[in-house]
């Protein structure tokens, strides 16, 4: 009997902690800036520039750091979003240049990503 409301203790434990977990993956299309965005304010109210390693999100508070895999290589980068995507946005993430070279996806303008939020980076 003891080793029951043990088994049952841990896993409520266990339960709990992931539920609190902070962290969020999300899979979909990712695509790029074009180059008439340059210098112009995000929604953030920051000047977007194409070398910085940045992004558009729709729902992720400005300042969350993500993880972004593009699924078709492994390829990594980390992005801070500063900017905002329109709800009506078939997208799930707008990279800067910068961040697409580093996925390898320039010349195709579009790829398969997987978004995974930081815990460290959430308020």
């Amino acid at each position: 009997m003891k080793k029951f409301w043990i088994f049952i203790f841990f896993s409520c434990f266990l339960t709990c902690f992931s539920q609190i977990d902070p962290s969020k993956t999300e899979t979909g299309t990712a695509s790029f800036y074009a180059k008439k965005f340059e210098g112009r304010k995000c929604s953030s109210g920051q000047r977007f520039h194409h070398d910085s390693l940045t992004a558009a999100h729709k729902t992720l508070k400005f300042g969350t750091k993500v993880k972004v895999i593009n699924i078709k290589n492994d390829s990594v980068v980390f992005v801070t979003v500063n900017d905002r995507l329109p709800k009506s946005s078939k997208r799930k993430i707008d990279l800067t240049m910068r961040a697409a070279k580093q996925l390898n996806f320039v010349k195709s303008g579009l790829t398969k990503v997987r978004i995974e939020v930081l815990k460290d980076s959430l308020p």
